[in-house]
């Protein structure tokens, strides 16, 4: 028996760090929660393109409910899985948005954290991925796998994604360590 399988259920939170509503960062978090679903308490989250802009001046006032609440989340997540396109070379504007909105607060210090990057085709992603876990060492998360993954490496068909067996056997042994 796994250590997991010995273990009480999970509360896991994955965010989809994407510009785009319906992007494949989200789908691809989707497949992963649906792979992951059978003893654990999962939220897939999307609308970080939704945030208003932070600047030091916001933290003075109050913060916006959909901050706050995606912020209460990550407190009570015992791991978040984020996933993240790359565009020019780095992370997405949102995703730096959601990290400047938690650097002076804390929510992701000590926090199990696996780092997805979600592109087209090698070599993308690389840039995005440096910058996310320069970023997350930042915050005092705990990086406990990166991921690069290639939209070559999976089935996409009508707004679903397909993990391939490779991947599952990945993802589930990134569990393990969870």
């Amino acid at each position: 028996m796994s250590r997991n399988e010995m273990s009480q259920s999970m509360n896991i939170l994955f965010i989809s760090a994407s510009a785009s509503p319906n992007s494949s960062n989200y789908f691809l978090l989707k497949a992963i929660a649906e792979l992951l679903d059978k003893q654990h308490e999962m939220e897939v989250y999307q609308g970080l393109y939704e945030w208003g802009l932070f600047t030091p001046q916001k933290l003075k006032s109050n913060t916006p409910k959909n901050i706050e609440s995606l912020k209460k989340k990550i407190i009570t997540a015992d791991a978040i899985f984020l996933s993240t396109p790359e565009y020019t070379h780095n992370i997405p504007a949102v995703l730096k948005n959601l990290i400047e909105w938690c650097t002076a607060s804390g929510e992701f210090s000590g926090k199990k954290v696996v780092a997805i990057t979600f592109t087209p085709h090698e070599p993308r992603g690389e840039y995005a991925m440096n910058s996310l876990i320069a970023s997350l060492k930042a915050l005092e998360a705990k990086v406990v796998a990166q991921i690069p993954l290639y939209k070559t490496d999976v089935e996409i068909k009508d707004f679903e994604i397909e993990l391939k067996a490779e991947q599952k056997e990945m993802l589930n042994a990134i569990m393990e360590m969870i």
